[in-house]
């Protein structure tokens, strides 16, 4: 019997990318205010310098690896200086411009009158800085705590402490198939995968229930608890 359904926050619950973006450029915008240099560094130079460092520092916070990569960024026009300002410049701006998917209310509101619900996640998207504030039982974050990243075991291990029922009692749902569906199940939990954007799904991967959109997943958390009564009843 599913109790608990636990949610993956950028990506998932929250359209990220369109945040990080508008910071990006407000970065930019003013680096081209203080030195004639920036005008040779674009947008692409620093979406890339966080490809960069995040393919080298993949288990470190998230806000060290854009720091990391924002000093990348600002090294390419001498203003190494002013890394404090301008972090503080893209936190500021990612953060106001952080917005749940339109498909988000309505679906954690339709859950909740039959599930607990719970949020966890390897960013830095605070639920209360996102749009999300008391929309959850319990938050899980990565390395609060020291608690490692997904999709290492004592991540999900976390989320079952938290949620304060076994495992398999709980549905984890996100976009990342590594993360949010093979960890997730690998630790007992059911993975559930939210595919927005109709990718191909490997064979070697099974989640428990896909759904295209979050309007979907009410009907596909019940038939996966139908599913699990019905094997728990007929062995």
């Amino acid at each position: 019997m599913l109790t608990t359904v636990v949610f993956d926050a950028d990506e998932t619950l929250l359209d990220l990318r369109p945040a990080v973006t508008g910071g990006l450029v407000a970065v930019l915008e003013q680096m081209r205010r203080l030195t004639p240099a920036a005008a040779e560094v674009s947008l692409a130079d620093l979406e890339s310098d966080w490809h960069t460092v995040f393919g080298a520092r993949t288990s470190a916070p998230v806000v060290e690896i854009r720091r990391a990569a924002l000093a990348r960024s600002l090294a390419r026009a001498g203003l190494d200086g002013h890394l404090d300002d301008l972090a503080a410049l893209f936190f500021t701006r990612r953060f106001a411009l952080t917005r749940p998917y339109p498909d988000v209310p309505p679906a954690l509101t339709a859950l909740r009158r039959r599930w607990t619900l719970g949020y966890a996640t390897n960013g830095n998207s605070r639920a209360e800085r996102c749009g999300l504030a008391d929309e959850f039982a319990f938050e899980i974050y990565a390395h609060d705590g020291g608690l490692p990243k997904k999709p290492d075991p004592e991540f999900y291990a976390a989320v079952v402490a938290a949620a304060g029922v076994p495992a398999g009692q709980i549905a984890y749902v996100g976009d990342s198939l590594v993360h949010d569906v093979l960890g997730p199940q690998r630790a007992g939990l059911r993975g559930v995968w939210l595919n927005r954007h109709g990718l191909p799904r490997p064979p070697d991967v099974r989640p428990d229930a896909e759904v295209s959109s979050l309007d979907d997943l009410p009907d596909a958390l019940l038939e996966l608890q139908d599913q699990a009564e019905f094997t728990d009843v007929n062995g």
